[in-house]
């Protein structure tokens, strides 16, 4: 059996690039994609800082595309050669939720009790690994796969399609965004910006982003968003004047349950501020990650997924709030028209393409938030 390279969690902050079996072709609905380019997704981050029961030896990477190298006997549509964008959800195709539109909570693929949904390299999604590594093994080929043109053209573009691109313009459509509405992003990291892109790309007349690394901020003006630094100012009260007193229509959540501020962690910060600041009826769309269970939180209640945030106030605004992963098929085929016709272009938060072996120090300076390490794709073929 040949080996091939991985990225492989170790431990806490602790990532190693390893030789690992490649991966065969298990079932006759499989495919092997060699991995053209595999992302870190700030989602990433959760399990590298030891926030999550992700098991060491575990293969990373959900954000993957590639070229089909081999096929299983049951599949006919996807073919070798082609080039495919993977969607971060493992999905059957035919269980209740697939059938429904919704792939991020297939009922089938992942074998834990009570959890529905199934994802490549991430913990408590079953036992499938990760795309941060030379070659990847696709289940269900023939549903799951998205093909793209040919070639190598716009492929930072493309290789946002598994996950950052779709989870973004998902926050907007949980929020139930409409053309004229004017929106908030809370949280300017890749997903935060491409939410911000999606609003913008849906006809928003004005995005805030709310941030405050000046990197992301920069690049959110550079997308036509408003940038509101919250170290600057009570973020509420600036997008509060912006308005003349109204408040936004639509507010995404792109933080999730490691928000902060100046006392440090609290996980309820983004979602009190999005009750302040969107109007009464407006609604809010939560993409980012919150956990059932968080050995490393601030207090007993979000240790066990219970956080506290002014549902009261939500109440009595008669606002209206969707959560939860991205079911990328929802979107993802004509996101990826967008991206062939100039429309949308995702790749402007590509900060650095980087060979596999690098991943260990990207990792570690995107968890530092070193200036400037916004999105991080990573090139397996790319030697360095």
């Amino acid at each position: 059996m040949n080996d091939v390279k991985a990225v492989v969690y170790e431990g806490p902050r602790s990532v190693a690039v390893q030789d690992v079996p490649d991966p065969k072709i298990k079932k006759d609905t499989d495919a092997i994609i060699k991995i053209t380019s595999t992302n870190i997704c700030g989602s990433d981050l959760h399990m590298y800082e030891g926030r999550t029961n992700v098991e060491q030896g575990k293969i990373l990477g959900h954000e993957n595309m590639g070229i089909v190298t081999e096929v299983g006997s049951g599949i006919d549509r996807v073919r070798v050669g082609d080039r495919v964008s993977v969607p971060f959800n493992i999905a059957c195709g035919y269980c209740r939720n697939c059938l429904t539109g919704w792939t991020s909570y297939c009922l089938r693929m992942n074998p834990i009790p009570g959890r529905d949904g199934a994802a490549y390299g991430y913990a408590d999604m079953g036992p499938y690994d990760g795309g941060q590594a030379e070659y990847l093994r696709v289940p269900h080929a023939d549903f799951n796969l998205l093909e793209l043109p040919q070639g190598d053209e716009q492929e930072n573009d493309f290789t946002m399609l598994s996950d950052i691109f779709p989870t973004g313009y998902h926050g907007t459509e949980l929020a139930g965004m409409e053309p004229g509405d004017t929106v908030a992003v809370f949280g300017g990291g890749p997903v935060g910006l491409l939410a911000a892109h999606s609003a913008m790309l849906r006809g928003a007349t004005q995005v805030f982003v709310v941030d405050k690394e000046n990197d992301r901020l920069a690049l959110a003006e550079k997308l036509g968003a408003t940038r509101i630094d919250f170290t600057v100012a009570d973020p509420v009260e600036q997008i509060v004047d912006a308005t003349h007193g109204r408040g936004v229509d639509r507010g995404v959540d792109a933080v999730g349950y490691q928000a902060h501020g100046k006392e440090g962690e609290q996980p309820a910060r983004v979602l009190d501020n999005l009750v302040d600041v969107v109007r009464s009826t407006g609604g809010i769309g939560v993409i980012g990650v919150y956990v059932p269970e968080d050995p490393g939180a601030v207090d007993e209640g979000a240790k066990h997924g219970r956080i506290g945030f002014n549902f009261g106030k939500m109440f009595s605004k008669g606002q209206r709030i969707g959560t939860g992963q991205c079911p990328v098929m929802r979107y993802n085929r004509h996101l990826r028209d967008m991206i062939i016709s100039g429309r949308a272009t995702p790749s402007i938060v590509v900060s650095h393409e980087l060979p596999l072996t690098e991943a260990p120090d990207a990792y570690d300076k995107f968890d530092r938030r070193v200036d400037g390490y916004t999105k991080v794709v990573l090139k397996p073929e790319t030697t360095g």
